[in-house]
């Protein structure tokens, strides 16, 4: 079973370099759910894609245009949204950001 320290603490947690704009950090998870956090630079594109992940995401900062499905929708800081399992999502960054993920089950891809 993948499982992550009880703890983690942000400067500890190693940002990895996803280019183009794109940084990530890996926080606590288990087989079941795990937690990230994506920091974007304005005009940075987080690709169209999809996942057999549900996906729970709280904007921190920053303003970004999101698509779900055929829905686009400007979200800012406080905003949050909900990906379903297969449904194609992707955002482009506006105003440098921070993105809170959740991701269930844990996203196995993202483990180095």
């Amino acid at each position: 079973m993948a499982q992550s320290s009880e703890f983690q603490f942000e400067q500890e947690v190693h940002w990895e370099d996803l280019g183009n704009g794109i940084q990530r950090q890996v926080f606590g998870y288990d087989d079941k759910i795990m937690l990230v956090k994506a920091k974007f630079e304005k005009g940075a594109i987080g690709t169209l894609h999809e996942h057999h992940h549900s996906q729970v995401t709280y904007v921190d900062s920053g303003a970004f245009e999101m698509t779900i499905g055929a829905e686009k929708k400007i979200i800012r800081k406080g905003d949050g949204y909900y990906v379903p399992p297969h449904v194609l999502h992707g955002c482009v960054c506006l105003e440098p950001g921070m993105l809170i993920d959740a991701f269930s089950p844990l996203r196995e891809d993202f483990l180095g």
